[in-house]
């Protein structure tokens, strides 16, 4: 089964220039994602713009006996166009994205429709047996607001898509400092 075994760490999305500094570093490639949830649980399509191409992806994820397991396939632009139709939630996000050593990262500047950023979150990809994370890139930690708790649901992208619950949980942050 392809576990997916990650961790989260919400960052402050008022941070000036936080999006540039990420952009800048060496081996980062950037993809604009639009994504769509559909009507069945652990369902989503992906379009993914980065590097001169788009690419279309559809996942099935679900957590079964406390891992989630998480299959991907391509789809093509016109099955992704059929399945668009059919869309609950929807977000669309800009992800930076490297490799170091055995950990992958993604950063995710959560976007509303004027572009803005409404909420930004780190995510490690770690390998399956490991249960610590590990620590944040420096050039990150000083943007750090919270290290999410593992499977928790209020910082799945899905409920992230909702900018209302996102507002609400960066607020909750907040006044917790950094506890929710």
């Amino acid at each position: 089964m392809p576990i997916e075994n990650e961790r989260k760490f919400v960052l402050n999305e008022e941070a000036n220039n936080l999006e540039e500094e990420v952009s800048r570093r060496p081996g980062v490639a950037r993809h604009l994602l639009r994504q769509a949830y559909l009507d069945a649980p652990g369902l989503r399509i992906r379009s993914l713009e980065g590097q001169g191409e788009v690419t279309h992806v559809f996942t099935y994820k679900r957590t079964v006996d406390g891992q989630v397991v998480e299959i991907e396939t391509g789809l093509s632009a016109v099955d992704f166009g059929r399945l668009w139709t059919q869309r609950k939630e929807t977000l669309v996000k800009v992800r930076y994205s490297w490799t170091d050593g055995r950990y992958h990262w993604d950063v995710d500047f959560f976007k509303r429709d004027d572009g803005s950023t409404y909420f930004a979150m780190a995510e490690v990809e770690m390998p399956e047996e490991e249960t610590e994370p590990p620590p944040l890139p420096d050039f990150l930690a000083a943007h750090l607001l919270l290290v999410a708790p593992a499977l928790d649901p209020r910082f799945t992208s899905k409920r992230i898509a909702d900018q209302v619950h996102a507002t609400k949980l960066l607020a909750d942050i907040r006044a917790n400092g950094g506890i929710v």
